[in-house]
């Protein structure tokens, strides 16, 4: 494991955001949601999570999870990523969302 500094940990913007919409992606390679996810001051930005495994549409609403927003915009085929959705894989290699366990500002970033 290569060490960073704390200037390289600073760079990285995760933020806060709730999840406002969440959508099939039929096209995507391995099964996915698109998701619409409010950044408070940073806007409402688009991704898609590889999460399907573990949670449905309607328990993703309203869920504040930690994404990274000042990667390069991503091309997934026909759908442009705009952020970083982050999480665990489990033991069989299904991604865990990184979620909040209480309410905080949409746009905060994690420290």
């Amino acid at each position: 494991m290569e060490e960073i500094n704390w200037n390289d940990f600073e760079k990285v913007e995760l933020r806060a955001g709730t999840v406002l919409e969440v959508m099939d992606f039929p096209e995507a390679r391995k099964p996915a949601y698109k998701l619409r996810v409010d950044f408070g001051p940073f806007g409402i930005k688009t991704s898609s999570a590889q999460v399907t495994k573990h949670y449905t549409k309607e328990e993703l609403v309203g869920q504040q999870i930690v994404g990274v927003i000042n990667f390069p915009k991503k091309q997934i085929g026909k759908f442009m990523s705009e952020f970083l959705v982050t999480g665990f894989a489990d033991e069989q290699g299904d991604i865990v969302l990184t979620s909040l366990n209480g309410k905080v500002p949409n746009g905060n970033k994690l420290v």
